[in-house]
């Protein structure tokens, strides 16, 4: 049994080589060779997955959410896929949560055990992957706009003080959605300032936003925020955080296995993929059910 440790030294600050040399001798309890990569750059981790897809019977990696996608893009495209792991060294660490792994790093390198997996859906973005959420709209240009230094001094309220400013622009947006069910397509027009995109139920740290969401329902499930002013926005806002489950008079709610969404006024926005800057619209979102074996925290084995 061979493993690779992926390692982003630029996360978990100044703990960061510790906590390396925690996991890799834990990795070594479970498995007869442990091999250790550093990343320096956008995309080593994707690069290291990828190439490790084809010899190694697992792949491990430690750094932020984005460091996290960047693994699962190397890994999802193969049709031998070794199953996938990751000790959460981030701000946010949406996976982490969903899959019940302590976001203490030392806690979740010592409550680590081989045969705690599960199979999960991955979604595909366009030509990338993702495991969390495509965002577009306000929240994305919120995250996008938050400083690496605003994220050490404030943690996860960095985003929320980021959101504050993106909620006075108030820019809604003309979206048109098309959605695919079981083969069967339906098209809505939409005025929102946001849409969100999630495969689990816990966004941006906040671990109720989709209720019924999980990481192995083999569906994509789509929040928007029906907003065209302010007041709407400042009305939608709270109600998203409380938590959805059905459509109301300021969200909107829908499930689907495939949908294309893009702007029908002919402008461009960006959108935000598991944390980091995503493609602009228009996109392609679809779900890969259980596509992807992970240890997980024991109450989340299978």
């Amino acid at each position: 049994m061979k493993a690779l440790l992926i390692v982003n030294p630029s996360s978990g600050g100044e703990q960061a080589k510790e906590f390396e040399e925690m996991a890799e001798e834990k990795l070594r309890e479970a498995f007869s060779e442990v091999v250790v990569k550093h990343t320096e750059k956008e995309g080593d981790a994707t690069r290291f997955a990828s190439e490790a897809a084809a010899e190694f019977d697992s792949v491990f990696a430690m750094g932020g959410d984005g460091t996290v996608n960047e693994a699962v893009n190397g890994l999802a495209p193969h049709d031998k896929r070794p199953n996938f792991g990751f000790f959460p060294l981030g701000t946010v660490n949406d996976l982490a949560r969903a899959l019940a792994i302590p976001l203490d790093p030392k806690e979740a390198i010592e409550s680590f055990a081989v045969d705690h997996t599960r199979k999960i859906d991955i979604g595909q973005v366009n030509q990338d992957y993702f495991t969390n959420v495509v965002a577009i709209g306000m929240i994305p240009a919120a995250i996008n706009n938050v400083e690496v230094e605003e994220k050490t001094k404030l943690g996860k309220m960095a985003y929320f003080v980021s959101g504050l400013r993106e909620v006075r622009k108030n820019e809604s947006h003309p979206f048109e959605v098309t959605a695919e069910n079981n083969g069967e397509k339906t098209t809505i027009a939409v005025e929102s300032s946001t849409m969100i995109v999630g495969s689990s139920n816990t966004i941006g740290g906040f671990e109720s936003l989709l209720p019924k969401a999980s990481t192995d329902d083999s569906k994509l499930h789509l929040i928007y925020l029906k907003d065209t002013n302010l007041w709407e926005t400042v009305k939608s806002v709270p109600e998203l955080l409380k938590g959805v489950t059905e459509s109301n008079d300021v969200l909107g709610y829908q499930t689907f296995d495939k949908a294309t969404i893009r702007l029908t006024d002919g402008a461009t926005i960006e959108t935000n993929v598991d944390g980091d800057p995503g493609p602009e619209l228009p996109i392609t979102v679809a779900v890969l059910p259980q596509h992807l074996t992970v240890y997980c925290g024991v109450e989340k084995a299978r």
